[in-house]
């Protein structure tokens, strides 16, 4: 192993934890304070490359296929690395934050992968990202087993060959650790903390257990981000002594601009990559944010009236699938955020079937897996590909051919006839709400009207919020999307949320101060880039 690095991170702002010490090890420091000093800098050229490709955007309303990098699409010859065995079958994968209950409870769900997420489903308080680590490292060394003290119901890991094998998702490019910082005070990246400090810890207790360090990649806009990751993979390896190549990740396709350089992120981490997941939510936001001056051709209409099944989604999804079968990669579907009612069994039937409906598709297009958000939806989504796929690990041999997408393809917003409606103005309204103040509490898995949202729900909920009022959007009922009309839905929402939970627990929730933020991050004149940043400052712990 390398000598320790030259400047030591300091924890600041940050009270004690209990077994923080096991995580936030003298040696464990000095690797991410090494990760640091080699790659916050190209980190931040790469944040301002995303503005100068945004003005792009702004100054052309269009995106293309790279003609830098034609000759990447047109080499048949490259593949990425052979699928370890562990994630060969990943016919159904579970998500989630890595809390105590859940780490268990996912592992146990039957689920062939559980995505453990300190990204869009954890609120990054000092608390979720230290005890998440601790969680983590209690499931391999299977002492995790406890009791929940307000329900009295005990939890304990089935047997190893029965558990999901681990993906963990750190934060995304754009995030910062505030509760460390170098020797100037320049906090570190948090994709660079969650990533070090589980890498570090768990690399070889992995292998030993037979699997591997594997990720998911977040919120990725460019090759040259996914080049980033690449390059921190091999010093990471390196730098512990572990195989080259030992490291596997998934990207996820989820900003508009990604979709135009599959192959060439497959390319750039092919020593090292698993697949390619479509993400709804955020993908959805991303087109928002890149084409918000682009006129109406680019309105979305309410984000639930965007099936899978709209032309420009369909162009997505159907080009991941054969871009990852191309290149010998997985091809890994949406989610199904449905919580099951355990009061409703007719909700649960309705949902249950759209469900069923969405991953038979997925299935049928040529996906190897798709997400679910709860234990109960395993079995439909295992159903679905066990139709499909039969003993078979996956179905990469589909090589979709058949499949032919321009580069409009995919931005053929107007190929919608859905419009905006005021009850979707209503809904952006209540769950940005909702969510943003569950994640001021440091929730962010949050059950929301039977659906498990996270930040990507509250980003494409502010973000409809602003690009209806810039566009000047005309509701059915006649009322024009304005930034009054914004202020009365959500001030109503807000009385609404006080009657329905009381005085007491009103004013014991942040439920003024999310108001108050999702209205700034809808309204301000300049968009924010992400919705996560201003709330971080205002993220206690």
């Amino acid at each position: 192993m390398s000598a320790p690095a030259p400047s030591p991170l300091a924890i600041v702002d940050a009270e004690p934890l209990p077994r923080q010490e096991e995580v936030l090890t003298e040696a464990a420091l000095a690797f991410v304070a090494e990760l640091h000093r080699r790659f916050t800098p190209r980190r931040d050229e790469l944040l301002a490359r995303r503005a100068e490709r945004r003005a792009e955007i702004a100054r052309t309303s269009t995106l293309d296929f790279l003609p830098e990098t034609a000759a990447i699409r047109a080499d048949d010859s490259w593949k990425v690395a052979p699928s370890p065995a562990a994630l060969d079958d990943r016919r159904v994968e579970i998500t989630g934050p890595t809390d105590r209950k859940m780490t268990i409870n996912a592992l146990n769900s039957g689920a062939r992968v559980w995505l453990a997420d300190f990204e869009d489903a954890s609120a990054p308080t000092w608390e979720n990202v230290v005890l998440g680590q601790v969680n983590l490292a209690d499931a391999y060394t299977r002492n995790i087993d406890f009791t929940d003290e307000k329900s009295g119901k005990s939890y304990a890991l089935k047997a190893d060959e029965g558990l999901a094998t681990v993906v963990m998702r750190p934060r995304g490019w754009h995030l910062n650790e505030r509760h460390l910082v170098d020797a100037n005070g320049a906090q570190v990246p948090g994709a660079l903390v969650d990533f070090g400090l589980y890498f570090f810890h768990n690399a070889q207790r992995l292998l030993d257990l037979g699997k591997g360090p594997y990720f998911y990649l977040p919120k990725t806009e460019s090759h040259l981000e996914a080049r980033l990751w690449n390059d921190v993979f091999v010093f990471a390896q390196e730098y512990t002594g572990i195989p080259q190549g030992t490291i596997r990740a998934t990207v996820l396709i989820e900003t508009i601009t990604a979709a135009y350089e599959m192959e060439e992120i497959l390319y750039e981490l092919r020593d090292h990559a698993s697949g390619l997941n479509a993400g709804r939510w955020d993908y959805l936001f991303s087109i928002v944010k890149n084409f918000r001056d682009g006129g109406a051709k680019f309105v979305l209409p309410d984000r639930n009236a965007v099936a899978m099944t709209a032309p420009f989604m369909r162009a997505y999804t159907e080009l991941l699938v054969r871009t990852c079968h191309k290149r010998g990669a997985h091809a890994i579907g949406g989610m199904a955020a449905f919580i099951p009612s355990r009061r409703d069994a007719e909700v649960n039937k309705v949902a249950f079937e759209k469900v069923r409906a969405d991953k038979d598709r997925e299935a049928g297009d040529g996906f190897d897996g798709s997400w679910v958000a709860h234990p109960d939806l395993v079995p439909i989504a295992m159903e679905s590909f066990d139709k499909v796929l039969g003993d078979k690990p996956n179905q990469k041999d589909r090589l979709r051919e058949d499949v032919h997408v321009e580069a409009a393809d995919l931005i053929a917003i107007d190929s919608l006839e859905a419009k905006p409606t005021y009850n979707g103005l209503v809904n952006a309204v209540q769950v940005g709400i909702r969510y943003i103040e569950a994640w001021l509490r440091g929730l962010g898995a949050v059950a929301i009207f039977n659906l498990m949202e996270d930040a990507a729900t509250a980003e494409i909920s502010r973000s409809q919020i602003w690009q209806w009022i810039n566009a000047g959007v005309e509701f059915e009922n006649g009322e024009l999307a304005t930034p009054e009309l914004a202020r009365k839905v959500a001030a109503e929402e807000l009385s609404t949320i006080r009657q329905e939970i009381g005085e007491e627990a009103f004013a014991g929730g942040h439920w003024q101060q999310a108001h108050d933020l999702l209205l700034q991050v809808s309204l301000d004149d300049n968009y924010a880039d992400f919705l996560t940043l201003p709330a971080y400052e205002q993220l206690k712990g």
